[in-house]
């Protein structure tokens, strides 16, 4: 229930706070005292559009707040869906500078103006006499009949499913786009791999072959310096050998006279070991350095196979090139993959088909079940606000396809007179008509869905007398069962109320203001005198109140 609704700033209210009762509540005034303004102020924090120029004072912004007292946890999956904190009272509040920029609050929570609205309207329901766009959407003609039929969980498991089945479609195309992207380079991609997995490359050959292939194309040039050095080491006739050895002999000979020359031959000795060991190793390398035609060709055409494979893929080196193959073959598994995944979304999505084809043929009968016994409620209920000819007719027909709410298409009729046939509500109602269906409707509701609280703009225009004394019966027994608000101009209904809120002006000379304050016993029988003759009511008015009252 709304507890509690605080103004700030906004159109000819400066500074204003209501707290409602549970129950019933009536709101009265004086024609142009402000009693819409309310309705707008609230509308603010149900996610519509706020415009600064609106503002009691264009210097300050305007804040709305809503306190919602919850008496169960119907809504926590609400709020948990959105991450909000949920409380026994719940804070909705929205704030407008004075450039137009507003920002919205749950519970002290920043949320965006589609979430508070969504929340909003869990929260409160506005009906005003205008308001004849719900009674003709399917989805609440819709959820009438299944308020009655009793299969909540079915068509909670069936909306389940169905959410399910649009996901999995929608991934299914994605796939099946990606899968035909794919098959245009799939071939190609696989020619790429092959080729590369043909190669064999090795990390680090390309190096290796290189330095090789440059010695081979080098091989009587190095074979023939390598001959001569190791010639001059070892062979010539002044070998640098044959020269260490003479100077090591003309130094043993004086070893004797002192340990530096005994140290500096030991150093020649070593020079001669050393000198005999590269020439050897000289000899070695001239003997491997050898002329090798085919091993050239070999190295030659692998270098150009890894070079050209270089250029194709736009890389420098093997290991590049063996990352590009396995990215190829992860792009070939994926495909593979992905065509497999698609056998089993399409076997999933024809099971889950199946299964809500069978559940929405559940709801379906179950609906034409109950919509008899709603037509007769609702006839009894329009009888009740002196509407004894009046006649709705629920008419199903089947889709071919699912839809969020099964196979069933509805179209709610209507006839407020008896003889005349029922056509569809906007066509043949009238204002006053649609006012008195749309209360007998949410009167049914509330006996079986957990509704928000509901308020009634002035939906008693065109009705008076007995009709407004039914209509106002009918809120009563409807405030039972959720807190009702209703701005009314008729005593009858405005007597009916548990709580009496009296809207009015106010003028200090400079600017006009309106406020409103909760009727007392002796107040409300003045206000509804007032409302039955008039200003200064006489005895005679002031005795019809009370009996309004009273009874």
């Amino acid at each position: 229930m709304l507890q509690k609704l605080s103004i700030r700033n906004y159109a000819l209210i400066n500074e204003l706070d209501i707290t409602f009762d549970a129950g019933l509540n009536m709101i009265t005034g004086e024609t142009g005292a402000g009693k819409s303004i309310m309705i707008g102020a609230l509308s603010l924090i149900l996610g519509q559009r706020a415009e600064s120029k609106y503002f009691f004072n264009q210097d300050k912004k305007c804040i709305i707040e809503g306190y919602f007292f919850l008496k169960d946890d119907t809504l926590r999956p609400l709020f948990d869906e959105h991450e909000l904190d949920f409380f026994e009272e719940n804070i909705l509040r929205r704030e407008i500078s004075t450039d137009g920029k507003s920002r919205s609050f749950i519970n002290d929570t920043l949320v965006n103006l589609a979430t508070l609205k969504e929340v909003g309207e869990h929260l409160v329901d506005i009906h005003s006499q205008h308001a004849t766009r719900e009674l003709n959407d399917s989805d609440f003609q819709l959820s009438i009949i299944d308020a009655l039929a009793g299969h909540g969980a079915l068509l909670e498991s069936y909306r389940s499913g169905y959410l399910k089945l649009r996901k999995n479609k929608s991934r299914l195309n994605t796939l099946q786009e990606q899968a035909s992207d794919s098959r245009s380079r799939q071939d190609y991609e696989q020619f790429l791999f092959n080729e590369l997995e043909a190669a064999q490359l090795q990390e680090g050959e390309k190096e290796t072959h290189e330095q090789e292939l440059e010695q081979l194309n080098n091989a009587e040039r190095i074979k023939k310096s390598l001959y001569a050095a190791s010639g001059i080491l070892n062979d010539a006739d002044q070998a640098v050998a044959v020269q260490v050895k003479e100077a090591i002999q003309q130094l043993s000979a004086i070893e004797k006279f002192g340990p530096d020359f005994e140290s500096v031959n030991e150093r020649l000795r070593s020079v001669l070991i050393e000198i005999k060991d590269l020439g050897d190793e000289l000899v070695s390398l001239e003997e491997k350095a050898q002329l090798n035609p085919e091993r050239l060709e070999y190295l030659e055409q692998r270098l150009d196979l890894i070079y050209g494979l270089e250029q194709k893929h736009r890389v420098q080196g093997v290991e590049e090139l063996i990352s590009v193959m396995a990215r190829l073959s992860e792009n070939l598994s994926r495909m593979q993959s992905s065509d497999a995944e698609i056998e089993a979304l399409e076997a999933e999505i024809t099971e889950l088909e199946k299964t809500l084809f069978k559940q929405a043929a559940e709801l379906s009968k179950n609906r034409k079940k109950a919509i008899p016994g709603v037509e007769k409620e609702l006839a009894s209920l329009l009888g009740a606000v002196s509407m004894p000819g009046a006649q709705t007719l629920f008419q199903l027909s089947s889709l071919d396809a699912l839809s969020k709410d099964g196979t069933d298409q509805i179209s709610l009729l209507f006839t407020a007179n008896a003889g005349q046939t029922p056509a569809p509500v906007n066509k043949v109602a009238s204002g006053g008509e649609l006012s008195r269906l749309m209360l007998a409707i949410k009167s049914i509701l509330a006996r079986h869905n957990s509704l928000p609280a509901i308020i009634f703009d002035e939906i008693d225009t065109g009705i008076s007398g007995e009709t407004a004394l039914r209509v106002s019966r009918v809120m009563d027994e409807l405030a039972e069962n959720l807190q009702v608000i209703c701005i009314t101009h008729l005593p009858q209904i405005a007597a009916r109320g548990k709580s009496h809120f009296f809207v009015h002006k106010k003028d200090n000379g400079e600017r006009t203001t309106t406020g409103i304050r909760k009727l007392g016993h002796e107040e409300r029988i003045a206000a509804i005198a007032e409302m039955l003759s008039g200003k200064n009511p006489g005895a005679s008015a002031l005795e019809n109140a009370r009996e309004l009252l009273g009874s």
